[in-house]
C-alpha cells in the first residue's frame, strides 16, 4: 500500500481524521506553549513605557466604547510596506498595559500605533467632529457629540484600581491623586507638577479640545496624542539575548 493509499484511508474515516487532527494540534500547541513556562518574562522591558494617565485611560475607554478598534489597528507589522507608512514596528511592551490590547486584524482606516503627535490637537478635533471635512473619502462616522459630553473623574480612582488588579503597576499615590491628575492634564494653567512627577515629563498637559469644559473629546484626544510617543526609537536597541 502506497503513501497515498494510506492517506486515503484517513480521509475516508472521520474518526481517524479527527484523532489525527487533534494529535497534530496538541503537539503543535505543546511546542509553542511549553517554552513560555521557562521564561521569567515574555515581554522585553522598554525604557519610557508607563501606565496611562487617568485622562488617557478614560480616553481609551471612550475609544473602546465607540468601536474605534473595529476599523483601526494598533500594531505595525515588521514589513517594509508597513514600517515605511506607519513607522517603527510595534513592540510587545507597548501593549503591556492594555486590557484588552488593540492589535486588531482589520484596517478600514490607517493604523494608529504611531498617531501621537503626528497631527495637531485641532486636526484631531476637526477629524473627529467631521471626518469628511478633513479626508473627503473617509467612511468614518462623526463624533461631534463628544464635544458636548462633559466628563467627571467620579470613578477614575476605581478604574485605576481595577487596572492594578489585573497587573498594571499603578501606585497608591497615583490612585489617590487620580481625580486631581485627571482634571489638571487638560488645564494648561493648573499645577501639573504632581502629574508629571507621577507619570513622567512626556505627559501632554493642555486644553485638548479648546473648550473651557472638560469633555470626552479632551480625553479621547489626550489618548490619541500619547499613542506611540513613549518609546524613543532613535535610541532603542532590541535585546539580542531573546
Amino acid at each position: 500500500m502506497g503513501i497515498l493509499d494510506r492517506h486515503k484511508v484517513i480521509e475516508k474515516n472521520a474518526t481517524l481524521l479527527l484523532v489525527g487532527s487533534l494529535l497534530v494540534v496538541t503537539i503543535g500547541g505543546i511546542v509553542e506553549i511549553a517554552p513560555l513556562f521557562y521564561l521569567e518574562n515574555t515581554i522585553e522591558d522598554v525604557e519610557g513605557m508607563r501606565p496611562y494617565t487617568p485622562l488617557e485611560l478614560a480616553g481609551r475607554d471612550i475609544y473602546l466604547r465607540e468601536g474605534c478598534y473595529l476599523c483601526h489597528s494598533q500594531m505595525i507589522r515588521p514589513m517594509r510596506d508597513e514600517t515605511e507608512r506607519y513607522g517603527h514596528y510595534s513592540l510587545a511592551a507597548e501593549s503591556q498595559y492594555d486590557h484588552p490590547f488593540q492589535w486588531g486584524s482589520k484596517r478600514t482606516g490607517p493604523d494608529l500605533a504611531r498617531v501621537g503627535g503626528r497631527y495637531s490637537d485641532e486636526w484631531q478635533v476637526d477629524h473627529l467632529r467631521n471626518p469628511q471635512a478633513v479626508v473627503p473619502a473617509s467612511v468614518m462616522p462623526k463624533y461631534s457629540f463628544l464635544m458636548n459630553q462633559r466628563i467627571e473623574p467620579t470613578y477614575i480612582a476605581d478604574l485605576l484600581a481595577t487596572n492594578r488588579a489585573v497587573g498594571v503597576p499603578y501606585t497608591d499615590d497615583q490612585i489617590e491623586n487620580a481625580a486631581a491628575d485627571f482634571v489638571v492634564q487638560a488645564d494648561p494653567f493648573g499645577d501639573a507638577s504632581g502629574l508629571i512627577e507621577r507619570y513622567g515629563d512626556k505627559v501632554n498637559v493642555r486644553n485638548f479640545d479648546g473648550q473651557p469644559e472638560l469633555t470626552e473629546m479632551d480625553a479621547l484626544v489626550a489618548y490619541l496624542q500619547m499613542l506611540g510617543t513613549l518609546v524613543d526609537f532613535s535610541t532603542f536597541t532590541p535585546d539580542a539575548s531573546r
